[in-house]
């Protein structure tokens, strides 16, 4: 099957360090352009990573007839007009999460969408990853016995106040930086959305991103609670808690490419984990594993698994926290 042709709108660190390499690895995409406002780091981007063109604006990577499909990894706040312009210019669109600032906003690429016949994906790599796919599967067997509760947490540390996480206007903070994961697969492991939501926000009080978010989402069967901040030990893990076992996720959304990862399998009998099981699994690039899905479902004409619509409902969600921090109250996506 021939590899779809790809342009990168940006040359972003997690573009240039960890997204573009593993797609160069891949067996369905070839990443052929890149693109950044300024020439000389586009050039320098390209020259580094072996990538045959480069672009001093995204308009000509753009109307580059030889390109199928990008990889938008802009600021938060470039992620929908770039994807807009994308899509009309004819190409298939994989965007950075969040895709947009809010599920308003994200409503606007369905319709554009459906108008330019593209196919417009959110980057929520992890879901591609053997060990999310591997807990799930364990979940709908009933490993755990009823899934009740779901315990998250992700946090480093970044006060750079010119870091584009840590800049407002750019769609910055905690919440939509790396809280989105906690949201993402809570919906994905409960196979449900939650009816209501609570969440608790501390602002930093120069740059007013939020920096400290913990948050509740109540689900109809059960809850998911979870803790995000940038200016906190860098750390994550999940935990997955059913009736008769637990199930935890020793580094569930930065993956390691280089090395095995781990998922624990307690079956409660011993609170020392003495029956604990574990499970490795291999080494594989999550990045990798996503742009070779999304390549193949443009050559296959697939549908995507997590259509606009799941990208829309996962923004409502972190509307309705950002309500709640706001009124101290329980709001409904």
């Amino acid at each position: 099957m021939k590899k779809v042709v790809w342009g990168v709108l940006g040359v972003a660190k997690i573009a240039t360090q960890k997204v573009i390499p593993a797609m160069q690895r891949g067996q369905m995409s070839e990443v052929r352009a890149i693109a950044s406002r300024d020439y000389q780091r586009a050039d320098a981007a390209a020259r580094a990573l072996g990538i045959a063109k480069a672009y001093g604006a995204y308009e000509a990577l753009l109307a580059d007839p030889e390109i199928e499909a990008v990889y938008i990894p802009l600021p938060n706040h470039l992620h929908v007009p770039m994807t807009i312009q994308a899509a009309e210019a004819g190409k298939h669109v994989l965007c950075e999460k969040p895709i947009a600032l809010t599920a308003d906003e994200a409503r606007q690429l369905i319709a554009v969408r459906d108008r330019t016949g593209r196919r417009i994906e959110e980057a929520f790599m992890v879901r591609t990853h053997p060990q999310w796919l591997a807990t799930l599967e364990l979940v709908r067997a009933g490993r755990v016995g009823e899934l009740r509760a779901i315990s998250a947490a992700f946090s480093y540390f970044n006060r750079d106040p010119q870091n584009i996480r840590n800049r407002v206007e750019y769609g910055g903070g905690a919440l939509m930086d790396i809280g989105c994961y906690a949201v993402a697969m809570s919906r994905y492991l409960f196979q449900a959305e939650p009816r209501r939501v609570m969440a608790l926000v501390e602002r930093d009080p120069q740059m007013q991103v939020d920096r400290l978010t913990s948050a509740i989402m109540d689900f109809p069967d059960g809850q998911s609670v979870f803790t995000c901040s940038t200016q906190m030990v860098a750390y994550q893990r999940v935990q997955v808690f059913g009736a008769r076992g637990r199930i935890e996720i020793e580094i569930p959304f930065n993956a390691p490419p280089a090395r095995p990862t781990r998922i624990f399998i307690d079956d409660g009998s011993d609170l020392f984990g003495a029956n604990v099981e574990t499970v490795e699994f291999p080494i594989v690039d999550q990045y990798t594993i996503q742009g070779d899905l999304f390549s193949r479902g443009i050559r296959e004409g697939t549908p995507p698994r997590f259509p606009l619509e799941d990208a829309v409902q996962n923004m409502a969600i972190i509307d309705a926290l950002f309500r709640s921090a706001d009124t101290h109250e329980w709001q409904t996506p």
